[in-house]
């Protein structure tokens, strides 16, 4: 039945982005940019992670939404599969991502992409792509948007933390804007390794805004080690669930 699931959720989900990027490269380069990411990202993500509630029975519970700044800040969160990149660019808006350049070569997904304001690095030169981060997310947070960074670069197997890199710890510093930590356990019921899909509800603890104590070198390490500090422990505290309980 899993796979019965799963295999409709793809179905569905590949369709609905094809169609969706399609109907976006029309219209999205009329509207304003709040209405672009309401069009092509919030209503699209927003979709997902309901299609995955409803095929899937990938549920999700919501603390510490009272620590929720007002104004847009960074946000750091874990990776452990795609649901969470869906849920947060549907969560917070609008939402500046960062990417791989590469990503944005993909049809369909990164031409529509390419319209949302991304910040697209260059992750094999690692000076380069602080440097973009820097520049564009500076630039993006002045304009209201949120900046999401996965510190970990690349999806993580639930139970495990893997390292951060200093990236969003780094920005938060130069900018001396807060730093709003996101941990959540999405890779039990959407595992890293198996594209097969099991119900459960994924637990997200939205953490206190941790602020910078400076911008030199000290300070970064340091933030960067509150916010591993934060997600390794709200993920250490969640009741274990692995696919197989969850089926």
């Amino acid at each position: 039945m899993r796979l019965l699931r799963t295999l409709l959720f793809y179905v569905l989900l590949g369709t609905s982005g094809i169609l969706w990027s399609c109907v976006s490269l029309l219209i999205a380069p009329f509207l304003a940019y709040r209405a672009r990411y309401r069009l092509v990202v919030k209503a699209w993500t927003g979709f997902a992670v309901w299609l995955a509630k409803v095929i899937c029975g990938i549920r999700y519970e919501i603390e510490g939404l009272e620590n929720v700044p007002a104004q847009p800040c960074v946000i750091v969160a874990n990776h452990q599969s795609t649901w969470e990149t869906f849920f947060l660019s549907a969560q917070f808006e609008p939402t500046s991502q960062v990417i791989k350049r590469e990503l944005l070569r993909i049809p369909f997904f990164g031409w529509a992409f390419s319209l949302l304001k991304p910040i697209a690095i260059d992750r094999d030169n690692g000076k380069l792509a602080l440097q973009q981060l820097t520049e564009q997310g500076g630039r993006y947070l002045a304009q209201g948007c949120w900046v999401l960074i996965f510190p970990q670069g690349t999806r993580i197997d639930h139970g495990q933390m893997g390292k951060f890199s200093r990236g969003g710890a780094a920005l938060a510093c130069s900018l001396n804007v807060p730093i709003l930590p996101i941990a959540h356990d999405a890779g039990a019921y959407w595992p890293n390794r198996s594209w097969i899909k099991s119900p459960g509800t994924i637990k997200v603890s939205i953490g206190p805004l941790l602020h910078p104590q400076g911008q030199d070198p000290r300070a970064i390490v340091d933030l960067n080690a509150r916010c591993f500090a934060f997600i390794e422990q709200a993920l250490a505290t969640k009741p274990d669930a692995s696919p197989a309980r969850a089926a």
